[in-house]
């Protein structure tokens, strides 16, 4: 039984009792019977005016657990004249005001934080209870090259090569590197908030690819500028020695004179073969800044397969060409993406050997070109120092080709890979 049915039940007992006893004051004297009468109305009256003061309050505390229910924080209530009753509305309406208050800064931290997290630079894998990701930041899908969507529902350790192995060993607390094909460079980072009383993981992926290099060719360019300072003031200083040298070969017998001879052109040969070497690296440091202006990428591409036609017929090896419709300009430095591209055609003759094939394709949404070979695929364990300053794997290279093309493009910000495809194919891209 609610108290308002009680309080009724109570008011009707009363003036039922009232009434009552006014109609026996009825038989006894008139007078007593006009005054009970009064007092009974004066009685209802009251009872009246208390029950609604009573009621209202229970409606208006109704009303605002109601509201309350509904999250509804709009909701206030006007002052009645009455004591009890605006203290009660007093703090009815400031703790709505706090609510409402509240909520909109909580609305709006968390609008704030999901536009940053949409353009933070750090890729962003936010995780459910159980351990599988909700949501991906553009940044996430880039870094993994998988679309956000493909990524949902998925266990870390479920990720597609290196990153599966990587994040699914991850600890929080425990940063860990992720290196792929010897040029990209990650950290991936776990940590947890608190979510309904519950504990949640996400995990940030940074990319260090640039500084990384940044801190590796400022290493490499100081030792090569020592280098070759000490080198070509010696050899400069030897050769000339040498070179004298060849004024007493007529003072030696015939027989002599000929090794004589012989020995100091050897040395001088080697001498020069040691400069041109250190020559060489000293170029890779001293690359200078490229000088875009639109460029037709196909003439480029042109020229690079007339270089190397005399190599490619030597070696029996074919050209393909499936070129998108029209010239292709993109604003580059012509004679440093030459360079590349005749460094990439020389490493696709070489990977082939002999009697092979190389497929140049090109596309103009996005502007990209890709050249491929059927020569041997990359192992794995080559895969991963590819672009790796000095790193070779032929028995007289000296690991600049790849350096010196990654610089080149990463200076023109191209983004690029280097891959043995699914076909056996071996991939060379350049996206512009």
């Amino acid at each position: 039984m609610t108290l308002r049915l009680k309080f009724l039940l109570f008011a009707f007992l009363i003036h039922g009792l009232l009434l009552g006893l006014t109609w026996q004051v009825l038989r006894q004297h008139t007078v007593w019977f006009i005054g009970a009468e009064v007092l009974l109305v004066v009685s209802v009256i009251l009872t009246v005016q208390l029950y609604r003061d009573f009621v209202r309050p229970f409606q208006l505390i109704a009303a605002g657990t109601e509201a309350i229910r509904a999250k509804d924080f709009s909701t206030k209530f006007v002052p009645v004249q009455q004591r009890e009753m605006d203290q009660l509305i007093d703090v009815y309406n400031h703790m709505i005001d706090a609510l409402r208050q509240e909520r909109i800064t909580q609305h709006e931290k968390s609008f704030l934080l999901e536009h940053l997290i949409q353009a933070s630079p750090a890729g962003i894998l936010l995780l459910d209870f159980e351990g599988r990701i909700e949501s991906v930041n553009p940044a996430a899908a880039r870094l993994l090259r998988v679309p956000a969507a493909a990524l949902v529902g998925q266990l870390p350790a479920a990720l597609p090569g290196d990153w599966g192995v990587a994040l699914g060993s991850l600890q929080p607390g425990q940063p860990q590197a992720v290196q792929l094909s010897g040029m990209q460079s990650y950290r991936a980072h776990a940590s947890h908030f608190i979510d309904r009383g519950f504990t949640r993981y996400f995990i940030v992926l940074e990319e260090l690819t640039q500084d990384i290099i940044r801190q590796e060719k400022q290493a490499y360019e100081k030792l090569i500028r020592m280098m070759s300072h000490e080198v070509n003031n010696s050899i400069g200083a030897v050769n000339s020695i040498l070179q004298s040298f060849h004024y007493y070969a007529p003072q030696l017998t015939q027989e002599d004179r000929a090794d004589f001879t012989e020995a100091l052109d050897v040395s001088v040969t080697r001498g020069t073969h040691l400069a041109n070497f250190i020559a060489n690296f000293a170029h890779l440091v001293r690359l200078p800044p490229p000088v875009r202006r639109p460029v037709d990428v196909h003439e480029l591409l042109k020229s690079t397969c007339r270089l190397l036609q005399v190599q490619s017929e030597k070696r029996r090896i074919r050209w393909h060409w499936q070129l998108t419709e029209g010239p292709l300009f993109v604003n580059l430095d012509a004679q440093q993406l030459e360079q590349a591209l005749l460094n990439i055609g020389k490493n696709a003759l070489e990977a082939i050997g002999e009697d092979g094939n190389v497929w140049v394709r090109t596309t103009a949404q996005p502007p990209t070109v890709i050249i491929e070979n059927d020569g041997p695929g990359i192992p794995a364990e080559v895969q991963r120092h590819l672009f790796t300053p000095f790193y070779s794997t032929k028995p007289d290279g000296q690991g600049i080709g790849l350096t010196l093309i990654r610089d080149i493009l990463l200076q023109h910000e191209f983004a690029f890979t280097l891959q043995t495809e699914e076909t056996g194919r071996t991939a060379f891209a350049i996206r512009f």
